[in-house]
């Protein structure tokens, strides 16, 4: 087969090249296309030059630090009403648990219910199903409190209103870290001065600590203590091991039911 000579020769070439750098090429076509407008974009900018003719970095300009403490604070004093302190959760960004949770869990119950019961963290049934005390071991709690005459869709005197420490599950239900336990306090102290239980039972270690600053449910239940928030009254407060824990360990539902005596007995009291 005879060979095509091609017309472009060395010469003609390297002018056509001269050409195209005097217009400006500086590399060669590409087969993938290439945006130059992101590629100036995502250039940094050359750091301005001193008076010694030098480039400096730019001196990083420090974040304002936000004290998530306080924030939660404002939110939550700002709330009237169990809808605006639903908004006040919604509204916080500084608690990596919201990230990972599928829904936010504020409670369960008549907002005139005599008691109100405040678990530790919503679990998989409870992030599932939206509400507090969910699947066995909300089954296990409602069981418990029927033998005192109490339900969740009970009001007034046969009401029980539930709750949570933390209202978003934690990824693979890990423990709450005091960060998050402090910063979830001001508005569960909140829905405490909204809600105005005559009785409440915290049920595990969380609660315990977010409220009475203590922790040791084994040593703490069937005692009497009191929680005070926004300057209300003194509220008897029953601490009681929680469902989940009672499902692992049958042993302990005598003490449990000795609890519900004393909670039951109280409420006969008042």
């Amino acid at each position: 087969m005879e060979q095509v000579e091609s017309a472009l020769d060395y010469h003609v070439a390297l002018a056509m090249l001269d050409w195209q750098i005097e217009l400006g090429a500086d590399e060669v076509l590409s087969e993938a296309p290439v945006n130059r407008y992101e590629l100036q974009q995502s250039q940094p900018k050359q750091a301005p030059a001193g008076p010694d003719g030098k480039r400096r970095p730019p001196t990083p300009v420090a974040k304002p630090k936000v004290d998530p403490v306080a924030d939660a604070k404002k939110l939550a004093a700002a709330a009237q009403d169990l809808a605006g302190l639903r908004a006040a959760l919604e509204g916080f960004e500084h608690c990596e648990l919201k990230q990972a949770a599928r829904q936010l869990i504020l409670s369960q119950g008549s907002v005139d219910a005599r008691v109100m019961v405040i678990g530790e963290a919503p679990g998989r049934d409870e992030d599932r199903e939206g509400r507090p005390f969910a699947g066995r071991t909300g089954a296990l709690l409602d069981k418990m409190l029927a033998a005192i005459n109490l339900s969740r869709s009970g009001d007034g005197a046969s009401g029980a209103y539930l709750t949570t420490v933390l209202p978003w599950r934690g990824p693979t239900n890990r423990d709450a870290s005091p960060a998050e336990v402090a910063m979830m306090k001001p508005f569960l102290e909140r829905h405490i001065a909204l809600q105005k239980p005559e009785v409440m039972v915290l049920m595990g270690n969380l609660p315990c600590q977010a409220l009475l600053a203590k922790r040791g449910i084994s040593r703490l239940r069937g005692q009497w203590a009191e929680v005070q928030v926004a300057g209300g009254p003194a509220i008897p407060a029953l601490p009681m091991m929680n469902p989940e824990r009672l499902m692992r360990n049958p042993n302990a539902k005598r003490d449990a039911w000795a609890d519900l005596l004393f909670l039951r007995a109280k409420l006969d009291a008042l």
